[in-house]
């Protein structure tokens, strides 16, 4: 029997969610999003994805309301892509599969998530063991770790080998 390509059969919000957000690149381009990527070369040389690949998932989270599709100039025209609140709601899966996969899979740190108000590592759960918060989004300062390559071949990859805090944009000087 042939794989569907959708979970219809399914009564499950987990089946729903994997509709949006399911296929491999697309938990990615909502990743670089919140950290600041915002312009199509950016995502396209960040990720290595495929052209057709990255405009499909931009399609996608654009029409499901994830990322808004903003002109950021007329001549010629161009556009940049900004994370919603529907798509800043993904960050707790987003920071739970980035936990699971250094304490799974890796010896070592490739980021760390620090409280930008008081600068402590966040806890896996997103609190500030310092403060006894839940840290917003947007107070999540990212900071390179010691597992990164320290000459990447990609602007965005530079640009995060700088603190720089969530939801800020990356400025790279590609268009």
């Amino acid at each position: 029997m042939a794989l569907g390509k959708d979970y219809a059969t399914q009564q499950c919000s987990i089946a729903r969610a994997l509709e949006v957000v399911g296929e491999r690149w697309t938990l990615l381009v909502v990743r670089d999003a919140i950290y600041g990527v915002r312009r199509y070369n950016d995502f396209l040389t960040h990720l290595g994805i495929p052209r057709a690949v990255l405009s499909a998932r931009l399609k996608t989270l654009t029409e499901e309301g994830i990322l808004e599709k903003r002109r950021y100039q007329e001549a010629p025209p161009r556009d940049e892509y900004v994370v919603t609140d529907r798509g800043i709601a993904l960050w707790p899966a987003l920071r739970a599969l980035a936990v699971w996969g250094h304490e799974q899979l890796m010896d070592h740190r490739l980021r760390h998530l620090r409280h930008v108000e008081c600068g402590t590592e966040l806890a896996p759960n997103g609190e500030c063991p310092s403060c006894g918060t839940s840290v917003p989004v947007a107070d999540v300062l990212l900071m390179p770790g010691t597992g990164l390559d320290p000459d990447p071949a990609d602007p965005v990859s530079r640009a995060l080998l700088k603190p720089k805090r969530l939801l800020e944009p990356i400025e790279t000087g590609q268009s």
